[in-house]
């Protein structure tokens, strides 16, 4: 039963808390696109994306004004791109990119995603084309969002893939240098890669996915924060339990979003994200919530275990108000995405190795992180092999979005807008790792990976 209680603070959420419903994804299957001829293979995605999202938008605004809930997104998802242009007789997907990107303005949504491979084991042709093409690919489009899967549990990480992804990440920089490196937010190089995330950079269609599928993300930072202030001094017992009972809430508003979706689309429903994503917007950040649970500024010692307390309470919460609960599910800290991240970066408090540390408890990883362009492919190699060994060991998504930013140093700023946000350069360790990453081949999975 709804109380008019529950009405009124849902609405004091909306209005004070900067409480939304972060995006509608709708993930579209595009394996029975497949065609030998590129340009047929194309025409075949563009028709069955723009045929299949068709309403996408128009529905999430209808729900939007009838509702009173923020939808600030909405977005599409596909099966990865290396899968099944594979059977394309090209040497690059580059045109494939330019077409994802043609029916996203058609539909008039701000991101799709699944420019994708999967290569935790070993690269196929097909992979090896489209990791070759990414760099290009998101110079040459606005909207089309890539990822990689180097590593899971499961198979180990593969430190081939790790080595090419370093080069990706700086030519991604390369090319877009005139933009601040903004190919490489575009860009998340994952392990354990979850095949229903409707978050980007890094959504794709799974292929255990059906044909499509309607997934949605909340968000409420804000409403989170808002609700410690009435706990302030109080034993964690008590902040545990008032962030379990506030991510409920915030839950139930993106399970009525994605079951009205669902309904009027005609799509099966997927999941709910329970993340907690937060934006540059003054009140939106995952930062202040663990200041205020009494940390001078995020990065101090004590932010680790002030994250592992806040994503464990969030996913509680939750999971008892989802149907079906995917995706990441946790707290995001992306730096440039988050007020109080760079605020703490600015000051000294939060560094790369501490928020290293933090990505063990957390829903994600390195996300949104500037650091200088000099920065070898190399390093970044190394730096993407800590993130998914993280992952690999402790059977959790790992993801990185590290933006090399050509000309920038550290001190300086680069600004990307809207939700990317703007952020500090952050300083690299400057020990390299050169002889480490020219060993290639695989890591092999860890012992807890034998479980059948």
């Amino acid at each position: 039963m709804v109380r008019t209680q529950d009405i009124f603070e849902t609405l004091r959420m909306i209005e004070e808390n900067n409480l939304d419903v972060r995006t509608i994804t709708m993930g579209i299957s595009l394996r029975g696109c497949c065609h030998p001829d590129i340009k047929t293979f194309c025409r075949n995605i563009y028709d069955k994306i723009t045929g299949t999202a068709e309403h996408l938008v128009k529905t999430g605004e209808d729900i939007e004004a009838e509702f009173g809930v923020p939808i600030i997104n909405k977005r599409v998802s596909v099966t990865p791109i290396s899968i099944v242009a594979e059977s394309c007789r090209a040497d690059n997907y580059v045109c494939v990119a330019e077409t994802l990107d043609k029916a996203a303005v058609e539909l008039g949504i701000n991101f799709i995603g699944g420019f994708s491979a999967l290569v935790e084991k070993q690269m196929s042709q097909g992979d090896k084309i489209l990791i070759d093409s990414i760099p290009e690919a998101l110079a040459r489009t606005a909207r089309v969002c890539a990822s990689v899967n180097i590593g899971t549990t499961k198979a180990g990480i593969n430190m081939d893939a790790v080595r090419l992804m370093g080069v990706i990440v700086k030519r991604a920089a390369e090319l877009t240098a005139d933009r601040d490196a903004i190919g490489c937010a575009k860009l998340v190089i994952f392990a354990n890669a979850a095949q229903d995330n409707p978050f980007m950079a890094g959504a794709f269609h799974g292929v255990g996915e059906g044909d499509s599928a309607i997934n949605v993300g909340v968000s409420g930072p804000g409403v989170v924060k808002h609700a410690l202030e009435a706990v302030r001094g109080q034993p964690f017992d008590d902040v545990a339990e008032i962030i379990k009972r506030t991510a409920f809430k915030i839950t139930r508003v993106g399970q009525l979003v994605a079951q009205e979706a669902s309904k009027r689309l005609g799509v099966k429903m997927g999941i709910i994200d329970l993340s907690l994503a937060p934006t540059p917007a003054i009140g939106d950040s995952v930062a202040h919530i663990l200041e205020e649970m009494g940390l001078e500024s995020c990065g101090a010692p004590g932010t680790t275990a002030a994250l592992a307390l806040l994503n464990d309470a969030v996913k509680k919460g939750g999971l008892m108000a989802a149907q079906h609960v995917g995706g990441l599910s946790g707290a995001f800290i992306p730096v440039s995405e988050d007020a109080g991240m760079i605020a703490a970066v600015e000051c000294g408090s939060l560094t790369l190795e501490k928020l290293e540390a933090m990505t063990c408890v957390c829903s994600v990883g390195l996300d949104m992180i500037a650091i200088p362009g000099d920065t070898s492919a190399a390093t970044i190699s190394a730096i993407l092999a800590d993130e998914a060994a993280i992952g690999m060991i402790n059977n959790k998504t790992t993801a990185i979005r590290l933006i090399p930013v050509p000309g920038k140093k550290v001190g300086d700023h680069v600004e990307f807008g809207g939700l990317l946000g703007h952020a500090p350069i952050i300083a690299v360790n400057r020990f390299k790792a050169d002889d480490f990453i020219a060993r290639g081949g695989r890591i092999p999975a860890p012992l807890r990976s034998l479980t059948n």
